[in-house]
């Protein structure tokens, strides 16, 4: 959907589920989620795909899949629930583990870099670092529907996220930079490269990119960069695991620096995700082997 047509759908859609208590509101999403995975074949092909790499060709694929989608329902309906008078129960029902590493990356005074993948609700740790007091820059791709752009704009601003857009291309890095060198936070989603020029990795055993900006963000200013999982508890909640820095090396040439340390941020991201994959919601391609699916 576009234009008109779309703003209408999303926006009546945030306001049905916002009517709705927490629990119905999750149960409804689990429910969206499941009919769209009957609805959306090649999306399934592709998520059998992404889940055969991270857990092997398991008797119970397809159940694991159908729970991918479950998922991902849950996360729009989460999105389309908030409301700022709802934020600090959001927040008082999220836990975060490895506190201590942003704690240790506050007191440097450097910056911090938190990397996400698509997993859990990204958006509600974003709400998590504004009542941890360090509230967070990040970076989301712009829609050709520049009303639903506003719209996902306002929803972030309301659970306390500052978001720059991708096509603002020297801007966003300098913004990125510049709340880097004052001490602050910038949150970037690290698994999925948009752009197509970003860095080669191994991921899940096969070479593909993924986006540049983390490493190349903690090389430059030397902020932490902390790998950050993303959970759905099994009711009401979240759980954030946040896992020790990245050594970026500080010796050879930048982009040999680089590079180390966006493997280094690939190999962790396995590790967050295997932890609950069905909650991993990368419903794109992303390695070359995709375009045959």
């Amino acid at each position: 959907m576009s234009g008109r047509v779309g703003y209408i759908f999303v926006r009546a859609m945030a306001a049905a589920f916002g009517l709705l208590p927490e629990a119905a509101m999750r149960r409804g999403g689990e429910f969206m989620g499941l009919v769209g995975s009957l609805l959306a074949r090649k999306q399934t092909a592709l998520l059998r795909s992404h889940l055969t790499r991270v857990v092997g060709p398991v008797p119970d694929l397809n159940r694991r899949v159908r729970r991918m989608f479950s998922s991902y329902g849950r996360y729009w309906a989460e999105v389309f629930w908030a409301r700022p008078r709802r934020k600090p129960g959001i927040q008082s029902h999220a836990t975060v583990v490895g506190a201590e590493h942003i704690r240790d990356g506050q007191k440097k005074g450097k910056g911090i870099i938190l990397a996400l993948p698509h997993l859990g609700n990204w958006e509600v740790a974003g709400a998590k670092a504004q009542e941890l007091g360090i509230p967070v820059l990040a970076v989301a791709e712009r829609l050709t529907n520049r009303r639903l752009v506003d719209w996902f704009l306002e929803v972030r601003r309301e659970l306390g996220i500052e978001v720059v857009l991708t096509d603002e291309g020297r801007r966003m890095t300098e913004a990125l930079i510049r709340r880097l060198k004052g001490g602050g936070t910038v949150a970037l989603l690290a698994d999925r490269d948009l752009t197509g020029r970003g860095i080669e990795v191994e991921f899940f055993g096969e070479r593909t990119t993924m986006p540049g900006g983390p490493a190349s963000l903690a090389d430059r200013p030397g902020a932490a960069l902390l790998r950050v999982g993303c959970y759905f508890n099994a009711k009401r909640g979240h759980t954030f695991v946040v896992h020790p820095p990245i050594q970026v090396p500080t010796e050879g040439a930048r982009r040999e620096r680089v590079a180390d340390a966006a493997q280094s941020l690939a190999d962790v991201l396995e590790v967050i995700i295997a932890e609950q994959p069905e909650q991993w919601h990368l419903f794109q391609p992303n390695w070359p082997s995709d375009a045959t699916l």
